[in-house]
């Protein structure tokens, strides 16, 4: 896959814009998918890269429409977690036998959601990058950029091919779901603590205080993980699993999450697919999780407030 035809990203905001920069800085065929605003300034002035390393501008094929991913054998679904089955129901109709979706999304039922909702054949990777969209059209990048791919095997092996020529590292993981958890720890432990504390991570890290929210907070997830027979990658205890996030926010100290970048912009957050999410299977184990129901609670009085 290497050579591949056609890639599309659905859902071109600062994830899917990064990634797929990436690819067409390298010489990849791409098509961006976004909202009318960002397609306007990248067809207009080409979508800015200002990365950790670099700053180009890319010339970069755009569209609003999602019949654009027609001829795409790689496909970036890259839309928010609580779009995803209508969003793949709709793709469907124009997704080509053989073509491979790959879900770039918070959460870690994702590409169980894309399969159930369309038939597409979607597989999961782990993100880890700290970006944002200033303004329409700019993609900035703070730190890491790295993906976890999974199972093994040739497609993950030809999307891999794809991506590390255009400078994005991927692992490729015999334990996906876990990877997905151990994802879903560190947006649990970090996201609405930054969107609701206004705090970038590094201003968490160096809290005693946030750092036992986080403490308290992660020890809940990884109880219903355990319950739910969640093996997480290098996280064989609560303890673990707390250094583990931490080293994430150390990693990413000027990042703010995506979770305080939507509720500045008043827009919907993905705090469902987060906190709801492990406050929802601790609710159906029998496991207590009051934090993080707090948490969700919290955002979504937020994300939910009237207009000024």
């Amino acid at each position: 896959m290497h050579a591949v035809r056609k890639i599309a990203v659905v859902g071109a905001g600062a994830v899917g814009g990064y990634y797929g920069g990436m690819l067409a800085r390298a010489g990849a065929p791409v098509v961006l998918i976004g909202r009318p605003a960002f397609v306007e300034a990248v067809r207009n002035a080409g979508l800015v890269l200002d990365t950790a390393s670099f700053r180009e501008t890319v010339a970069v094929d755009v569209s609003t429409e999602l019949s654009a991913v027609s001829g795409a054998q790689l496909v970036l679904f890259c839309v928010k977690s609580g779009d995803t089955a209508s969003v793949a129901r709709e793709l469907a109709q124009f997704v080509e036998p053989g073509a491979i979706v790959l879900s770039l999304q918070n959460g870690v039922d994702n590409a169980d959601r894309i399969r159930a909702a369309s038939g597409l054949p979607a597989l999961s990777a782990v993100v880890y990058v700290a970006v944002s969209t200033p303004e329409p059209g700019t993609i900035k990048h703070l730190s890491r950029g790295d993906l976890v791919l999974g199972p093994p095997g040739a497609e993950t092996d030809r999307i891999a091919a794809v991506f590390e020529p255009a400078g994005v590292p991927c692992r490729i993981s015999d334990n996906i779901r876990g990877e997905l958890w151990a994802k879903l720890v560190a947006n649990c432990a970090l996201n609405a603590i930054s969107a609701l504390g206004r705090a970038r991570y590094g201003r968490i890290a160096e809290s005693s205080d946030a750092r036992a929210l986080v403490r308290a907070v992660v020890d809940e997830v990884f109880a219903v993980a355990r319950a739910s027979g969640i093996d997480i990658p290098g996280m064989a205890d609560a303890d673990a699993a707390f250094a583990g996030a931490m080293a994430i926010a150390k990693q990413m100290t000027e990042a703010r999450s995506s979770t305080a970048q939507d509720v500045e912009r008043g827009r919907r957050t993905e705090i469902d697919a987060l906190n709801g999410y492990v406050a929802q299977r601790a609710t159906e184990l029998g496991v207590p999780a009051p934090l993080n129901h707090a948490l969700w609670v919290l955002v979504k009085l937020v994300e939910e407030r009237p207009s000024p």
